[in-house]
């Protein structure tokens, strides 16, 4: 009989797994860390949602865990590392809220529009007030998606049933996908500038930080309408009440907040033309039972056949091959990332090419290279199950080549990523069959190490160059670990790479990007 360990009371959709004969199922509610700690050695499966904390010390005093399966999509709250380590397979349920996600931000639109909730209350307290709460219509009004993964798409296909007009910006997803779609792709500030309502579907990440603010909301049209249902923090609280105060901005709906709960004295709180939610995007019945359906179905697969599906932290295939390809899948997921972070425009095409001795079926390498290439632009967790789905439904066309020898190296795996820009194309290899190297950018011969913070210089090849790197580096207190340069011809076109402890400041990337000779910064995190 296999023990699970249940974290969370709500059992509603897993009478499957709670009445299958082979299963022993002890549902203990929000333990504190030190009850958890205590009672969950023993157990063969662990299942779980954000109210628990899967740490280190947690993983290291199981004996029989095997299995640890997120009723959800975010496993931040997990140590994944230390569960690989362990040997303990990491599962959750990608896109089980996307539909209650969609359906909450069309809520408030409308509500937005028509100020139902200020209605509402208005007439709950005993006033009739028609004219103050004159709301608009949606039909013909422009509504501005910022990024179009698998909820912002499903909101597309709603508002353009509402015959709005949508625009979407998403430096990841093709123009030729958007406009097959019925969606005209656009600028960011042609975005801010046409959008009579915003609706933002973009992941938290440095880039996306605050980036709402001040500056960005003097480029939209006055009177502006703003939802987010995505993440906390992307917007600036403090400047979006200033325009919110000054009328720039006509209303907000928000379900999400910089702080969860927010402060009860959060300026937002008092504004009138503030529509406010605790953060209910996936709150609705049945996003819950299609996801314990899932996890109920996923641990009794797991644990009765051997199937793996929709694990986060090991392919699904058998264990001895995973040890093989272990060195292959972490080069080729570090070469996704790699790329994922330096190109430029939405994905169209993605070309890999095998040469050489690379053990194992490359189907798992390549869901691993689709995994490091989205996984720093997407607001869901791509894992090795969900990364060619995903591709798919984002336009990405995928070519997948093989070659029995390599020239220059036992084996060398190229990617080459097409965009509505460019063509950017890498080869990784291992040295001595484990140690990861990048050996070529565009048809420059480097040797990288593809770790920790990198700051990639496209620069002219002269004199002078590296020296002014180097000191500006130093003034800002960022060591340099190693440095590369490789170049075409002298005096042409070369690409620096510098290894670094701490990451560069938006600053400091200014002040690199202003030196002569410089024509291109991209900082990269592995």
């Amino acid at each position: 009989m296999f023990k699970i360990l249940m974290t969370y009371s709500n059992t509603e959709g897993m009478s499957k797994l709670l009445e299958n004969k082979n299963f022993k199922v002890d549902i203990v509610p929000r333990p504190t860390p030190e009850k958890f700690k205590e009672i969950v050695k023993d157990y063969d499966g662990l299942c779980i949602r954000s109210e628990v904390k899967v740490t280190k010390e947690i993983i290291d005093v199981c004996k029989n865990m095997k299995l640890i399966a997120r009723a959800g999509t975010g496993v931040d709250n997990i140590d994944l590392k230390s569960a690989t380590e362990k040997g303990i397979i990491v599962m959750n349920v990608p896109g089980g809220n996307t539909i209650s996600a969609c359906e909450q931000t069309m809520a408030l639109m409308l509500a937005l529009a028509r100020n139902t909730p200020q209605a509402h209350n208005s007439l709950k307290s005993g006033q009739w007030q028609r004219e103050k709460y004159v709301g608009t219509e949606l039909q013909g009004k422009t509504l501005g998606l910022i990024g179009l993964g698998r909820i912002g798409k499903e909101v597309a296909k709603r508002a353009l049933a509402f015959e709005m007009n949508v625009i979407a910006y998403d430096p990841f997803v093709s123009e030729d996908f958007m406009q097959s779609i019925g969606i005209k792709p656009c600028s960011l500030d042609e975005l801010y500038s046409k959008s009579d309502f915003i609706s933002i579907h973009t992941p938290k990440n440095e880039s996306t930080k605050n980036m709402i603010n001040s500056e960005s909301i003097k480029k939209m049209k006055k009177g502006v309408r703003i939802i987010n249902c995505a993440r906390g923090g992307i917007i600036n609280e403090a400047d979006l009440y200033e325009a919110l105060k000054t009328g720039h901005i006509k209303g907000a709906a928000l379900d999400v907040f910089e702080k969860e709960p927010p402060d009860p004295d959060c300026p937002l709180m008092k504004l009138e033309n503030v529509i406010v939610t605790p953060h209910l995007g996936a709150s609705t019945e049945e996003a819950q039972i299609k996801i314990a359906q899932e996890i109920s179905d996923m641990v009794i697969d797991f644990f009765e056949k051997g199937i793996i599906r929709n694990a986060v932290n090991i392919p699904s295939i058998d264990f001895d091959t995973y040890q093989k390809q272990r060195p292959y899948l972490e080069l080729i997921d570090d070469l996704g990332s790699f790329l994922g972070q330096i190109v430029e425009g939405g994905i169209k095409q993605v070309n890999l090419e095998y040469a050489g001795e690379i053990p194992g079926n490359t189907f798992i390498l390549t869901l691993s290279f689709l995994k490091g290439l989205l996984t720093p632009i997407l607001d869901i967790k791509v894992n090795f199950v969900n990364a060619q789905v995903i591709a798919r439904e984002r336009g990405i066309k995928l070519i997948e080549t093989k070659k029995p020898e390599s020239e220059d190296y036992t084996s060398i795996i190229t990617a080459t990523v097409k965009t509505d820009k460019e063509e950017s194309t890498v080869s990784a290899t291992l040295f001595s069959h484990k140690i990861p190297r990048i050996v070529n950018i565009n048809g420059i011969n480097v040797d990288i190490v593809p770790q920790g913070y990198m700051i990639l210089l496209k620069n002219e090849d002269k004199p002078g160059i590296i020296g002014k790197i180097g000191t500006l580096l130093g003034n800002s207190q960022i060591n340099i670990a190693s440095m590369q340069v490789g170049r075409r011809t002298t005096g042409g076109e070369a690409i620096t790479i510098v290894n670094v402890d701490n990451s560069p400041s938006d600053e400091v990337s200014k002040k690199i990007s202003d030196i002569d000779g410089i024509r291109k910064v991209k900082i990269i995190k592995i």
